[in-house]
């Protein structure tokens, strides 16, 4: 990504993985290459990202195994936060936990309140390898938990429990895509 650039501009669009498919629930992989693929790998999450009208983007979600993650999301005072995070640590996640609505590019078109903390630390690096760390605070922080948890083979649906879950589920099976299988 050349600096001062706009994100995404020189990427293309990719697939999105859909709930059920197997790269959404496996741990991914660190990155060790960090040459001109992974700057292409991470204009194209953004692509996809600004096509699907998301406001974050894991790797594996259009199927790449790997460590990274995208984000151009508000916090709660409406302050845009954009950028990228390579081989990502989440090391704090504090503060009260909320319940908030919460969705996915990966289950698209649903919802369900789901238990984040409102405050929240990613450790990693970008794709030139420069050490960065990302506070957030708000939706902000429930965005970096999201992406994080998917780099670990976690999506919200796991999260959500009871009712909440069941409904979830329900709405899973009536959807217009079907699980692990894409649109139909």
């Amino acid at each position: 990504m050349r600096h001062g650039s706009i994100p995404g501009a020189r990427g293309r669009v990719r697939p999105l993985t859909l709930l059920g498919d197997p790269v959404l629930h496996a741990r991914c992989e660190d990155v060790t290459d960090f040459g001109p693929e992974l700057a292409r790998l991470v204009e194209d999450m953004f692509a996809t990202m600004y096509a699907a009208r998301g406001v974050g983007l894991a790797a594996n979600q259009i199927g790449e195994p790997l460590r990274v993650f995208v984000y151009d999301c508000p916090d709660d005072e409406d302050v845009r936060h954009l950028g990228h995070v390579v081989n990502p640590r989440l090391v704090e996640a504090d503060g009260i936990v909320l319940r908030g609505p919460e969705g996915c590019l990966s289950l698209p078109g649903l919802e369900a309140g789901t238990e984040r903390y409102d405050h929240a630390v990613v450790e990693g690096v970008t794709v030139t390898g420069e050490p960065v760390t990302v506070d957030g605070t708000g939706f902000f922080a429930r965005c970096l938990q999201h992406e994080a948890d998917h780099l670990e083979g976690r999506v919200y649906a796991d999260r959500v429990e009871g009712r909440r879950r069941r409904k979830l589920m329900r709405q899973v099976a009536r959807a217009s895509w079907r699980p692990g299988r894409g649109p139909v």
